[in-house]
């Protein structure tokens, strides 16, 4: 699920206390950590960049990050909105809390580019931000009761299914090319047999490239690694959004899907650019077709419907493989509803 997480640890007034709470934030993988003031001493603890609250306003070094607002009555709420599209992120404080403010502004703010956390004490509460109005906040400032609620949301997140829809489709020709740039993804994560990227020429239809899980009587499995495709190729992110391939850098999050949608982040340790020789596979779904390029080695397979890997070395018309489809084009990586056409 990909949500913001900022962790409050400047409302503590003890600097035990302080630690204790940057500790279990940076233990968990939360690197916004809200600070009221500088403090170098807790980078001992890991690195990370505060974020300083200093009254209402959230820096991140010189730059404005947000904004910290309170609901007490239905009268703040319009001051809230205000804040739409003039600050990166909104900060809302509900005193006391309620569900009807926070519906209001989550269906406000949703689209609009400015994002909308709200201050949590707890995974409890965490749990109702992220499942109100279905689609729920953007994320939230968590100011935890107990060091415990950190390691408490970060299990919440973990237990939230991430799906991606993916559809069946038939190859309609592979073709050989010539020499062309590939890219292999290189994961901090040992990928699951069925696991691998969504990869395209086009953001319409991204096909599943299975990891290299599988030994070959050549070279050893690389579980950590999908050769993906060419440097022009999409790759779909867990944010919604897609790069090209040649886009990636150490430390991008990247989305693993299994053949029945099962997604998953993981992070980009590496990539390995080289020139290789190249296969053009087409492939249709209802009418429409979609395409992509691999490198030509029977170690580049795809994720079949019954989740199987079927090598390129074996692939041939009328086989079934799958992908994920969507309609509109992208500017910039995000979705765009517009007529666009990508041959």
């Amino acid at each position: 699920m990909d949500r913001v997480v900022w962790v409050g640890a400047s409302p503590r007034s003890d600097a035990d206390e302080i630690r204790t709470v940057v500790s279990s934030a940076l233990a968990v993988g939360f690197g916004g950590v809200v600070l009221s003031k500088p403090d170098e001493s807790l980078q001992r603890l890991g690195r990370f960049s505060p974020i300083l609250l200093k009254g209402t306003t959230f820096f991140l070094g010189d730059a404005e990050v947000g904004r910290l607002a309170t609901i007490r009555s239905a009268k703040d709420e319009p001051l809230v909105r205000a804040m739409r599209g003039a600050t990166k992120n909104v900060v809302v404080r509900l005193e006391p809390w309620k569900v009807i403010p926070l519906e209001n502004l989550i269906a406000y703010f949703q689209g609009s580019g400015t994002r909308l956390l709200v201050e949590v004490h707890d995974a409890a509460e965490a749990k109702l931000v992220f499942e109100t109005m279905e689609v729920g906040a953007d994320g939230i400032f968590l100011t935890p009761s107990s060091p415990d609620e950190v390691r408490a949301v970060r299990a919440l997140l973990e237990s939230f299914p991430q799906t991606v829809r993916l559809v069946r489709s038939k190859i309609t020709s592979v073709r050989s090319l010539g020499l062309g740039d590939r890219v292999c993804v290189d994961t901090c994560s040992l990928l699951r047999t069925g696991e691998g990227l969504l990869v395209g020429n086009s953001s319409s239809g991204l096909f599943l490239i299975h990891a290299e899980t599988i030994e070959s009587g050549y070279v050893a499995a690389r579980p950590f690694r999908v050769n993906a495709g060419p440097v022009h190729a999409y790759v779909y992110l867990p944010d919604g959004a897609t790069k090209y391939l040649s886009e990636l850098r150490a430390g991008d999050e990247v989305l693993a899907v299994d053949a029945e949608g099962r997604a998953r982040s993981v992070i980009v340790g590496r990539l390995k650019i080289e020139r290789r020789p190249l296969l053009l596979v087409e492939a249709e779904v209802a009418g429409r077709r979609f395409a992509t390029i691999v490198q030509n080695a029977e170690t580049i397979r795809f994720v079949t419907p019954d989740g199987g890997a079927l090598s390129v070395g074996e692939l041939k018309a009328d086989d079934e493989v799958l992908l994920r489809t969507e309609e509109g084009g992208r500017h910039f990586g995000m979705r765009i509803q517009e007529t666009v056409a990508e041959r």
